[in-house]
């Protein structure tokens, strides 16, 4: 009889979900479903908020990705408001997203992904975590803690605090960065480059003991998608979008008001993330991935020397124009943070940090507004429509995790095919199913709640007695 494995929840990742994996009689794979269970409702109540708010209010999508968020917000209220907002506002939004990918890709690599890749996918599932890493490879450890750090210390010197920082809003940035902390930070960044190098190194001894199957899981053509600058480099705070191709070649230049002409979006019934495509090709051709992976197979260059130098060593491992290894994200993920560090080096040497930043005075100049940035999972798009006093009136959002979706479904498709073989699946192949998903580190947390998980309780008390309870 047909027989069906569920993964849930999926491990190591940033939110709900899990994986449905259904067998025939023969104990074949008929099918796979990666489930998002996490209910998505900002688009909605922030409907009739002022469009200054909207910086600050969706930053609270998610703990992990908040700046993400507000830049991106941020960024389609300077377009609504017909700003542009000054060049020493626009390095420091810049220095405070390279502090936000350093350490959600540190945290991703080192704290969710090293676990399989050091100790292996068959391992102990009590010791296939960060503490048995440590165990392993305390070194590696320390050296992750030290880069998380040293990512969220560039956050808490422009905007107070480590998580949800108050610092972008429409027209600019809400302070300057302090000398003292600038000379500090760049003194904590000293070493942490070759960390990153050795690290790399590292990886590539791992995947030159891995066999072929495992290697190669998850690996299938899509299209590719990133921010470039006008010299096709790398960019995660300003640019262009560009989708290429499967074998690299341009498909789109696609201007940020215009993303929905190109852009499709489904819905499945089993999923609350939607499946985003390219619509010129189609549902079911026109998948792309994004984040570290699809963004290196997008550009040409890297804009500092010792991430270039990493990305012709990266590029000239490609059996094509391209990657296409779901595993190669980690790859990416590691020459990003090395590329996040000599940027924030670059940035701290800027006098233009340290000056004073103008206020910019803000009011509906547009009915609309598009903020556009690269995420650590990818590109993220806000869009708001506005009335003439300035209150959202329809936004939306898609999500950097939400443009893999197709592409985690497939890996987990192709990641059972390749290692399910009969009915019982052991603990490690399943483990495999689980780490298709960690490669794309998605950030499934980018949502409200799940449903039925967290009821919404009141207590009413007097001089510490509970007089009454509700739950809903």
């Amino acid at each position: 009889m047909s027989k069906k494995q569920v993964i849930d929840p999926v491990t190591r990742v940033e939110g709900h979900g899990k994986i449905t994996i259904e067998l025939d009689d023969d104990g074949e794979v008929e099918d796979t479903q990666f489930h998002v269970t996490e209910f998505r409702g900002f688009e909605e109540f922030v409907e009739g908020r002022p469009v200054w708010e909207m910086p600050e209010i969706t930053a609270r999508i998610c703990g992990i990705c908040p700046v993400s968020h507000q830049l991106a917000a941020a960024k389609a209220v300077d377009e609504i408001a017909g700003v542009e907002i000054p060049e020493g506002a626009k390095k420091l939004r810049e220095l405070l997203h390279m502090g936000q990918v350093l350490q959600s890709h540190a945290l991703s690599f080192f704290y969710l992904s090293s676990p399989d890749l050091v100790l292996g996918y068959d391992a102990d599932p009590e010791k296939r975590n960060i503490e048995g890493v440590l165990e392993e490879n305390p070194q590696l450890a320390e050296r992750g803690i030290d880069l998380r750090k040293f990512g969220q210390d560039v956050i808490a010197a422009l905007g107070d605090k480590k998580v949800h920082p108050d610092f972008a809003i429409g027209g600019g940035v809400t302070n300057t960065l302090d000398p003292e902390d600038g000379e500090q930070l760049r003194e904590q960044s000293e070493d942490l480059d070759t960390y990153v190098r050795e690290t790399i190194d590292l990886l590539q001894e791992i995947f030159a003991e891995m066999d072929d199957d495992t290697l190669d899981y998850a690996t299938y053509e899509t299209g590719y998608m990133g921010l470039v600058n006008e010299d096709g480099g790398l960019e995660h705070y300003d640019g262009d979008i560009r989708l290429v191709d499967e074998e690299g070649d341009l498909l789109e230049g696609i201007d940020d008001s215009a993303y929905a002409d190109i852009i499709g979006e489904r819905s499945k019934e089993w999923s609350y993330l939607k499946f985003p495509y390219y619509k010129e090709r189609g549902f079911e051709d026109g998948q792309y991935r994004v984040g570290p992976l699809g963004r290196l197979n997008a550009v040409d260059q890297l804009s500092t020397p010792q991430a270039q130098a990493e990305f012709e060593r990266y590029m000239d491992a490609a059996d094509g124009a391209v990657h296409e290894r779901s595993t190669y994200y980690h790859w990416a993920r590691l020459i990003e943070i090395l590329y996040c560090i000599e940027r924030i080096r670059e940035l701290l040497e800027n006098d233009a940090v340290y000056e004073g930043v103008p206020n910019v005075p803000t009011k509906p100049e547009n009915n609309n507004g598009v903020g556009v940035i690269e995420a650590p999972r990818g590109t993220l798009i806000h869009e708001y429509d506005v009335d003439d006093d300035g209150k959202v009136t329809n936004a939306d959002f898609i999500v950097a995790t939400t443009h893999n979706n197709g592409a985690m479904n497939k890996g987990v498709r192709t990641a059972a095919e390749t290692f399910v073989d009969g009915p019982e699946i052991p603990e490690g192949t399943l483990n495999k199913m689980e780490s298709v998903i960690r490669c794309y580190d998605p950030c499934l947390s980018c949502s409200t709640h799940a449903i039925g998980d967290m009821p919404l309780e009141v207590t009413i008390e007097r001089d510490g007695e509970v007089l009454d309870e509700v739950s809903r």
